[in-house]
């Protein structure tokens, strides 16, 4: 246990450039504070104590900020960055070197009592604000970019970005297709929106256009 407290401490500190000191990480990181009290409610849950597991878990919510299932299998050096308004739901799996920021959602699809929480491979980052939903996989060095939703597999070494989701990056290189987790099923309305604006300005133009073109301006 104090190995993995002084790991998850000392992997704070290589990575977050606002942590100044091991005392500080130790006394005011709510992220590492929501994950250690998850291991033990975990522990419990394991061995069937699923009511004092879901109470540690409340009550680490109500002081973090951040809900995580009893349930879910998290590796080593998750980092959960400020991490207020975070949910990971019980059938999820995260891997080692994760980093998760603020308000980011990591939920089921349907009541089936069976795999429904997304996994997350070694390496992966979700940025603020981003839902990744249903029994889907993250593949490994994949990051998500805030505020994305993502609803089908991500390959490894991808960058996914939009609502819907959209990969456009994969392996460093920009991917010409970004509909690549294909949600026919989601629209983007802020997308078409811009899309619309777009072309009524283009219409305004040619209407301006023409009219200096024939004076009737004057």
């Amino acid at each position: 246990m104090f190995k993995r407290i002084k790991e998850d401490v000392d992997m704070v500190l290589e990575f977050d450039p606002a942590a100044k000191s091991r005392a500080e990480v130790f006394f005011t990181y709510s992220g590492l504070h929501a994950v250690w009290s998850h291991l033990l409610a975990h522990k419990l849950y394991k061995n069937n104590f699923t009511i004092a597991a879901r109470m540690i878990s409340q009550v680490s919510r109500f002081f973090t900020g951040i809900e995580i299932h009893p349930g879910a299998q998290i590796g080593r050096r998750l980092f959960i960055d400020h991490g207020m308004g975070t949910v990971i739901g019980e059938t999820c799996r995260i891997g080692n070197n994760v980093m998760i920021y603020q308000g980011v959602t990591l939920g089921g699809t349907g009541k089936k009592e069976t795999k429904r929480h997304p996994d997350l491979e070694d390496n992966v980052l979700v940025a603020a604000g981003s839902k990744i939903l249903g029994n889907i996989v993250i593949g490994e060095n994949t990051k998500i970019g805030a505020n994305s939703v993502v609803l089908n597999d991500v390959p490894r070494d991808a960058t996914v970005v939009g609502i819907p989701g959209r990969i456009v990056k994969r392996q460093g290189e920009k991917v010409k297709d970004t509909h690549d987790l294909n949600h026919t099923d989601l629209p983007d309305p802020i997308l078409d929106m811009i899309l619309g604006l777009e072309e009524e300005i283009k219409d305004f133009r040619n209407e301006v256009r023409n009219e200096v073109k024939d004076g009737s301006h004057i």
